[in-house]
């Protein structure tokens, strides 16, 4: 006998379960931290943990409980666990430590908690992990002294951190440090993902950036318009995506946006339609791009490598942003990304969900549901009409397609949000006003 199919809600709710199995088995119960990626086979090959892998998990507890994927005492002790490891871990300047000035590096070893790979303290990946420590710091609010404990040390971390200390010289906040060198150079300035970032260091009670700091980091802004849509513009899928996941941006403007007579929620809805509409277009000619099957964003590509493909010589990338329309483009695509973008534009993404799981049948078959990227032209190493599949499942894609989701579903991260004092703070500093504000 036929199964019946799927209805939408159950389709969404198996992507996010599945997601959030990756947070729930790649989890060290000791200090709790995530492993940035791993095999489909659960090998880890001794990767390290990426702290915004364990932002996006803490952020996914809450999720977890209300949908019953985890249960509440359960999802206490994981996030307790972790918190109380940021919080006795080694700060200093000590090449091996885990953190300075409240950031943390942005690799850490799985088993020691110490910086990995002589790695950068990261600034955005520390705002993610912060954000994940302020999601769980508004849903458990029980009083037991697990919960009251799970929004003392989450309050302290985040009033730690020294974002004033970040600032280059024109009150841009630096992308990261490194004991051995310095600042580096680049700073984040210009529309991104760093937006919530801004906010944060905006909202801080103890060590927070001047007004001026977002004014120079608005100053960047390039407003494009491409395929019939006038937007803010970035590349990569993933910028338009971040800042979502713990901030309703629906009714609110800053100055930039005020004048623009739109909101960053419609910005991110008309950056979603220009990236289906890159695909369709096609210009490079790349295999499997149409309407159902877009999402070009920063992640793994079947690369470094240069194949003679029907006449054509391509050249294929491995990590890199990618973007549209202005590239790079080497055919890679990456569907959880899709999956995150569908707050914005449902009308689009739930087609590109249908093909990605029944059509390419790249969902089911996988512990963790989508793995990182598909590449149809790279065939080299692939099979079937998907091409080159990656290997990887990694966390910072998991995350963000579980948190979105259930953003579409029940709004619970922007709902826990609104009543974090730092981030109306943030906020209101930044300028916003306007909707629930």
């Amino acid at each position: 006998m036929n199964q019946p199919p799927e209805s939408v809600d159950q389709k969404l709710q198996n992507i996010q379960q599945k997601a959030f199995s990756y947070f729930r088995r790649e989890f060290n119960p000791v200090n709790g931290l995530i492993i940035d990626k791993t095999a489909p086979d659960g090998g880890t090959s001794g990767w390290p943990a990426s702290i915004a892998a364990v932002g996006f998990a803490l952020a996914s507890y809450p999720v977890a409980v209300v949908r019953a994927f985890l249960p509440r005492l359960e999802a206490v002790q994981r996030t307790l666990t972790t918190l109380r490891f940021f919080s006795q871990s080694a700060q200093g300047p000590e090449p091996d430590a885990t953190g300075y000035r409240g950031f943390y590096y942005h690799f850490l070893d799985m088993q020691t908690g110490r910086r990995a790979w002589q790695c950068e303290l990261s600034i955005i990946d520390t705002s993610l992990l912060l954000a994940g420590m302020l999601t769980c710091a508004r849903f458990f609010d029980g009083n037991t002294p697990e919960e009251s404990e799970i929004r003392s040390i989450a309050d302290a971390l985040y009033r730690r951190v020294e974002w004033d200390w970040a600032l280059d010289s024109d009150s841009t906040v630096s992308m990261g440090w490194r004991p051995e060198s310095g600042f580096l150079g680049p700073c984040w300035k210009g529309y991104n993902e760093a937006l919530l970032l801004y906010l944060l260091a905006l909202g801080s009670p103890t060590h927070p950036i001047s007004a001026g700091s977002y004014r120079v980091w608005m100053s960047g802004y390039q407003w494009k318009q491409i395929y019939g849509q006038e937007y803010l513009y970035a590349g990569a899928l993933f910028t338009h995506q971040f800042p979502h996941i713990w901030v309703d941006f629906r009714g609110i403007q800053d100055a930039f946006m005020r004048d623009k007579g739109i909101d960053y929620f419609e910005n991110s809805r008309r950056a979603t339609y220009v990236q289906r509409q890159y695909a369709i277009a096609n210009p490079l000619g790349f295999a499997g791009y149409g309407p159902n099957c877009w999402g070009l964003t920063a992640c793994q590509g079947p690369g470094p490598d240069t194949v003679l493909i029907d006449g054509i010589e391509r050249q294929f990338f491995n990590y890199v942003a990618r973007g549209a329309p202005y590239g790079p483009d080497d055919g890679t695509i990456s569907p959880s990304t899709v999956v995150a973008s569908l707050p914005f534009a449902p009308e689009i993404v739930l087609p590109a969900i249908d093909h990605f799981v029944d059509e390419l049948q790249l969902h089911d078959v996988n512990p963790y549901g989508f793995r990182a990227t598909i590449n149809p032209t790279y065939h080299t190493k692939g099979n079937g009409i998907a091409g080159w599949i990656s290997h990887w499942h990694y966390g910072i894609n998991q995350g963000p397609a579980l948190l979105m989701v259930e953003n579409h579903r029940s709004g619970l991260l922007w709902k826990l949000m609104r009543e974090c004092p730092y981030l109306i703070r943030g906020l209101k500093r930044a300028g916003f006003s306007g909707g629930w504000l």
